[in-house]
């Protein structure tokens, strides 16, 4: 890894930090150390940091808020790129474009202040932009998928393309991009519409208030643990089945949503991922019924 430390430090490829606790990185608040996290500004920085690792045969991926990842606690020999510094944001009418590294939740309550509409759904989800086209983020039966015109993309073979919608692939908490791993959502462009502010505004306040009222948001967490099966709710099947309240070491099964482990206190990525597997195994033991995971688990090998 000397190498790459040198290549990674000659070469104009964007700020880098080493040895990081991914711990800092996630919303669960777990997981082990990344020999390298990487700040690439433009497109041309991350074309050639992407050209470095896979010519050296370095490990790499890209990270977001790290709000839908499971990170092991073993270390990630290798390089988290972080793409929170493309973040310019451009507003033309009813359209705005976005790169990959803003904040959605950001992103909605300034769409809210010009007064448009169509991003309510996203004020409590704690995700950037790339994620959540990628993970087609939603709520409140609405999601990115609904209002993507069409993204700007880093392709395997670093041609940079603009995707439309209906070629993005977009179903309920999946895309394109997720089958694709090595395409990278640069920016967004979003079609909104325009509303009436404070009626904007007054839907998201009420979101806000029915999450902190029924999600443990005093807790680390990644949002819902499981994906709703069609016709059924994944937290009311776990509820039922009484493990509310189950703990594995720092990780528990909240007793607020049952749908949710939250991290109550120096838990590592095993016990979260113990939790999961019992959850899963318990439901389909039961229900007959096999719970999709929302989130991504990365260096588990």
């Amino acid at each position: 890894m000397k190498e790459v430390v040198e290549l990674l430090k000659e070469n104009n490829v964007g700020r880098i930090l080493e040895n990081v606790p991914l711990s800092h990185y996630t919303s669960y608040r777990v997981g082990g150390v990344a020999r390298f996290l990487v700040y690439p500004k433009t497109t041309d920085q991350l074309i050639l940091l992407l050209k470095l690792c896979r010519e050296n045969k370095v490990r790499h991926m890209v990270l977001g808020n790290g709000s839908n990842t499971l990170f092991s606690d073993k270390p990630y020999e290798g390089v988290i790129i972080k793409l929170d510094e493309m973040n310019e944001v451009v507003f033309d009418k009813n359209k705005v474009t976005v790169g990959s590294g803003y904040s959605l939740q950001k992103l909605s309550y300034l769409a809210a202040k010009r007064s448009l509409s169509g991003l309510e759904f996203a004020s409590g989800i704690p995700g950037t932009i790339g994620g959540a086209v990628y993970m087609n983020a939603g709520a409140y039966k609405s999601d990115m998928g609904y209002i993507v015109s069409k993204v700007k993309v880093l392709t395997d073979d670093y041609k940079v393309i603009s995707m439309v919608n209906r070629e993005c692939h977009f179903h309920y908490r999946s895309s394109f991009f997720q089958k694709h791993k090595d395409y990278i959502i640069l920016e967004a462009t979003l079609n909104l519409v325009p509303g009436d502010k404070s009626t904007i505004e007054a839907i998201m306040k009420e979101r806000l208030s029915r999450r902190m009222e029924s999600q443990p948001l005093e807790f680390p967490s990644a949002g819902s643990v499981f994906r709703n099966p069609e016709g059924m709710f994944a937290g009311k099947m776990i509820e039922d089945l009484g493990l509310k309240g189950l703990t594995k070491g720092g990780a528990q099964v909240s007793n607020k949503h049952a749908n949710f482990i939250i991290n109550i206190g120096k838990a590592k990525s095993q016990d979260i991922m113990d939790l999961i597997i019992f959850i899963r195994d318990t439901v389909l033991e039961n229900y007959g019924v096999k719970l999709q995971v929302e989130q991504e688990f990365v260096n588990w090998e």
